[in-house]
This record gives C-alpha cells, structure tokens and sequence, in this order.
C-alpha cells in the first residue's frame, strides 16, 4: 500500500484519484504508524513552502518521512518535491527535509510569465525507474513559481522556461516530480504506476 502523507497543506484528492484509476492500492493519513507499515508515500504539496513546512512540522511527520525516505520509496510532487530539498527562498529561508542536496528559489524566467503554469516537454538526463519507457519531448503539466537548484546527478528530466528547471529528480529511494503526474495524462499515469511497482 502507499500512504499519501496527509499534512493539511497539499491536493491528497487529484493524486488518490491517479492512483485509484490505475487500481493502485492507497491511503490518506497523518498517522506515524501508517506511514511506517506502508510499502511507499507520496508527499504532495500546495501553497507556499513556509508554511507547509510548518504544518509538515506541527503534524509531527518529519521524523518519520525522512526515517522511512531511507528504506522505501518517496515521491514528492510539485511544492512536496521542493520540500525534499534543504532549504527555499520563497518568501524567507525555510529549511526543508534535506533529503536532496539543493535549495529552491524563484525561476528566472526570463521574462516570460510567472508562475509557470501549463504543459511543457521533458528531456530526459539520467534515467530512472520512473522515466522507464519514456521519451524526449513527452509533455508534463506544471504550476509553479519556484524551482530546485540540484547538482545535475540528482536530475532524471529537466524542462526549459527560461532557465533550465529540474523536473523529475530522484536520490537513493527518494523521488520528486515539478510537475503534477496525476494530472499529466498517460504520461503522468505511466511514472506513478513505474513508483507503484517499486513499491512492491
């Protein structure tokens, strides 16, 4: 089973539908010992990064995310995967979880509209499980204002929107997409069913 980490700040519903279309075993919960027991989580996000942070802390869940994030599978997803990371710049400085090498900051767009909110296409760097039987130029939703800065090991895609942004990162047993899998179509579809299986 996969948890999806309930933590008050983050759009459970839309990712527990994906996964529910692809008859993928999953719950919602705020529970430790749920979290622990589980196969796999998925951290989602929505907001801004200080406060998620904060409710992330107030819920009592850090210790056991980043404890479990050493010995089974963790997909972040939008402001979740930017949470993966040690610190942002959104707003203030905000540690994050620090289970990726990296700090999250503004996009320099470059002139073109903040936040990046559309469909754009990835170009794969370094494979990973989840990218199996993806392509170049297959194209991902995303809606953000805020970008990872990762060393190009931890980079599995990237997207170009002005600067060239990390898409999909992974390290270890630790996994985030920019952009929103459950609501990119059958690409979107085929990476969560690609983490289902690792979490078996």
């Amino acid at each position: 089973m996969i948890a999806i980490v309930d933590y008050g700040a983050g759009n459970l519903f839309s990712v527990q539908n994906a996964l529910a279309y692809l008859n993928i075993t999953c719950c919602t919960t705020d529970d430790p010992a749920v979290l622990e027991i589980c196969d796999g989580g998925i951290l989602p996000g929505g907001g801004a990064f200080p406060e998620a942070m904060h409710r992330l802390h107030a819920s009592g869940l850090v210790s056991i995310i980043c404890e479990q994030a050493q010995k089974k599978p963790l997909l972040g997803i939008c402001l979740g995967m930017q949470m993966l990371f040690e610190r942002s710049y959104e707003f203030e400085e905000t540690q994050g979880l620090g289970l990726i090498p990296g700090q999250v900051r503004l996009i320099n767009s470059g002139g073109l509209k903040i936040p990046h909110m559309g469909w754009n296409d990835l170009t794969v760097l370094h494979p990973c499980a989840l990218t199996e039987h993806s392509k170049n130029g297959e194209y991902v939703y995303f809606v953000h204002s805020y970008c990872v800065h990762t060393p190009d090991e931890n980079v599995s895609c990237y997207t170009e929107y002005g600067e060239r942004i990390p898409a999909l990162v992974h390290r270890g047993f630790v996994y985030g997409a920019q952009f929103h899998p459950e609501k990119s179509g059958e690409v979107g579809l085929a990476m969560l069913k690609n983490f289902a299986r690792l979490c078996q």
